[in-house]
């Protein structure tokens, strides 16, 4: 009569053992619930393919479950591109069946002391959890904020500077800087000024590298207009009032607001565009057909962004596998605000 007991049943220890994982990354693999690697997860099913472990049913229930919610941290005050951004977001979270769970964290000009509450944002979503988290800041330090990240939940960044090759979408903001100051010089001016945006924002910074770029490739000076602390009316048009008129036949504006500011400051001065100069701005805001002229700009679809920056996430929390770095590129949109110097 044998004595030999019945061979143990295999557990999800034995599965972690053989696959060189935790138990909780098992856990992970069948519950669908924080991420896992595609290596990992082909290392865990051979493991369970060879020890033939089966999951009990509830395990098995588990599987499909995930929370089907998203964190968003959108950092900087709500304009025109932030604003559609979390528009493309929530428009994909929508036809995903996803909810988005948003924290907005105002910053002002000089962007200071946000670490903390950013973290605690972050932490917060991780508790509740989601499935995965979007950051969205147009400052730079992003790579501190995610420095020791739980890799366990996909994280997508949408930042003009990203600190990533991997897991990123952005704007291309130099070439917005450049393409505009090249149309300019094309047309034959050669006293461009940049109205520049607020210095502590990446956009801002990038814009001002294309148009410096731009200008020394045409061989000319460049002549930056600083001191702008938001991407406001207001700040064009206090540029535009202490500028001199006798410097320059032609403007890249650091966005379309900026450029409306500037033009009113002109107007007020007796200068109007073109006549008297060509400008162009940078975003396209749908007002922007609608500018007196009509203003030309450079056309970042930020709606765009947000839509393929959910995409690429949901991608991940589905497969597991790594989205690359994404670039959206600007297009110019000409109208009547640029036209030849005219003299």
């Amino acid at each position: 009569m044998s004595t030999s007991r019945p061979r143990a049943r295999p557990s999800m220890a034995d599965v972690a053992r053989l696959a060189g994982v935790s138990t909780q990354t098992v856990s992970r693999y069948f519950t669908g619930v924080g991420y896992v690697r595609a290596e990992t997860r082909t290392r865990i099913t051979r493991a369970i393919d060879e020890l033939g472990y089966v999951p009990n049913q509830s395990a098995r229930n588990l599987r499909s479950q995930r929370t089907n919610t998203v964190g968003v941290l959108a950092m900087g005050a709500l304009n025109y591109g932030s604003a559609g951004v979390l528009t493309g977001l929530g428009l994909a979270a929508r036809e995903a069946d996803v909810t988005l769970m948003i924290a907005q964290l105002d910053l002002d000009f000089e962007a200071k002391n946000w670490e903390g509450e950013a973290k605690r944002a972050l932490a917060h979503f991780l508790s509740v959890p989601v499935d995965g988290v979007v950051v969205s800041t147009p400052i730079p330090g992003i790579q501190s904020l995610l420095d020791g990240w739980d890799e366990n939940i996909p994280v997508m960044t949408v930042a003009e500077l990203p600190w990533s090759a991997e897991g990123s979408a952005s704007t291309h903001s130099h070439t917005a800087g450049l393409e505009a100051t090249r149309y300019l010089a094309s047309l034959g001016h050669r006293r461009i000024i940049h109205v520049a945006g607020p210095a502590t924002r990446n956009e801002a910074v990038e814009r001002e590298r294309g148009y410096r770029d731009a200008i020394a490739e045409a061989g000319l000076a460049p002549v930056v207009v600083t001191g702008a602390t938001d991407w406001s009316s207001a700040s064009g048009h206090r540029a535009g009032e202490l500028v001199d008129p006798e410097a320059f036949t032609a403007v890249f504006a650091a966005n379309d607001e900026i450029a409306l500011g500037f033009m009113s400051a002109m107007e007020g001065r007796g200068l109007r565009a073109p006549a008297d100069f060509s400008i162009i701005g940078v975003d396209d805001m749908p007002t922007a057909a609608y500018f007196s002229p009509p203003l030309t700009s450079m056309r970042i679809d930020f709606r765009a962004v947000g839509d393929a920056t959910f995409r690429m996430l949901h991608h991940q929390i589905l497969t597991g596998e790594h989205a690359r770095h994404l670039v959206l590129e600007p297009e110019m949109v000409v109208r009547e605000s640029v036209a030849p110097p005219s003299h």
